[in-house]
């Protein structure tokens, strides 16, 4: 027989491990699926690099003898049927040989591990100028609903993120560098302070870790000032989508009833705008916020090869220059993988603010 005290605390239990399964069962979804979403990926890059022919014949047909294109294609297997060259090219992605560059005779792993990691600081630092400008604007802009500010803060928002970031990251360097002398035009550092960290015991490739690393606060300034327009033209394409979206969300959530339950006992409105209504109105965010790495993935391309910033979209560009699709091909599915492993960290944070998601 059940005590009348039982009725209350026995549903607790199993509601209890629901949600741990709920949210468990979702993890494990999310990175299963990681693994058909870069099977998917990789098929396509693989199959789109052979539309024009071989890679060897991309690369230096015309400048070698047919006898000696013929022995090259032979040597790198390129002439085996196309399913035979695909299950190979499997089976090396599982050991982690991505190939050799055929331009420089470089390992493509050795291009992702030394400029994989500019590219990584680049993106940082762009998801900062993004949340930076997106996040507190977009407050804004929902305060002061159909005001001035909102439209001001809208127009500014639809400026963002329609411009084409090569234009933008011209712009700037026209404003900042040229006419105002404020910042350098290209490049990720001074040559003097490039050598002082390259040369650190066990050096990162990410110049801002390991100016703090080693203490070298002129390193430091350094890296900052070739960062900030590289991050602003890139940032700021992502920065007016977050505004938008924080200001929609932000509008809603200010009307919804627990928000006038708090008006009406006397919580103050900044309160209310920052506590109250600001976490649901970010979940929109860190939902999006997966798709918006990879546009910036995309972004980096233009950005580095507007600013010289010698990351995988600048080796990118200099590979497809040279028509060397072995070192394009390891570069696209590397960023592939990247992020789908992004768009997967997003979705476990997402699910960890708003439990909705799960389910």
């Amino acid at each position: 027989m059940a005590l009348p005290g039982d009725e209350g605390t026995a549903p607790s239990a199993p509601t209890r491990k629901r949600g741990l399964g709920g949210l468990g069962r979702y993890i494990l979804i999310r990175f299963l699926l990681i693994i058909p979403t870069v099977f998917i990926l990789v098929t396509m890059v693989f199959f789109l690099m052979r539309v024009t022919g071989d890679p060897i014949t991309a690369a230096m047909g015309g400048r070698l003898t047919p006898a000696q294109l013929a022995e090259r294609i032979a040597a790198a297997g390129y002439d085996r049927p196309l399913p035979v060259q695909y299950v190979e090219y499997l089976g090396q992605l599982l050991t982690g040989n991505f190939g050799t560059t055929l331009s420089d005779n470089r390992p493509v792993t050795e291009v992702l591990a030394t400029y994989g990691a500019a590219t990584l600081e680049l993106v940082f630092f762009a998801v900062i100028v993004a949340l930076v400008v997106g996040i507190p604007l977009g407050m804004v802009a929902a305060k002061f609903r159909d005001r001035w500010p909102d439209a001001f803060l809208r127009i500014a928002a639809i400026l963002f993120y329609a411009t084409p970031v090569f234009f933008a990251g011209l712009l700037l360097k026209l404003v900042f560098s040229v006419w105002l002398d404020w910042l350098p035009t290209n490049g990720r550092l001074t040559i003097s302070n490039q050598l002082a960290l390259d040369g650190l015991q066990a050096p990162t490739g990410i110049y801002f870790l390991d100016a703090l690393r080693s203490g070298n606060m002129a390193a430091l300034g350094d890296v900052l000032e070739h960062a900030a327009l590289p991050a602003l033209a890139l940032g700021l394409l992502t920065g007016g989508v977050f505004l938008r979206l924080v200001r929609t969300n932000m509008i809603g959530t200010l009307g919804r009833e627990f928000v006038e339950a708090g008006r009406s006992r006397g919580v103050s409105e900044y309160r209310l705008t920052t506590r109250h209504a600001f976490r649901p109105a970010l979940i929109p965010i860190i939902t999006v916020m997966g798709m918006q790495i990879a546009m910036m993935m995309g972004g980096a391309v233009l950005t580095e090869t507007t600013f010289e910033w010698k990351g995988l979209g600048f080796q990118l560009a200099e590979y497809l220059a040279a028509r060397d699709f072995v070192a394009v091909q390891g570069i696209v599915v590397m960023l592939a993988v990247i992020v789908a492993v992004t768009n997967f960290l997003v979705d476990i944070v997402a699910a960890l603010i708003d439990p909705r998601v799960r389910y």
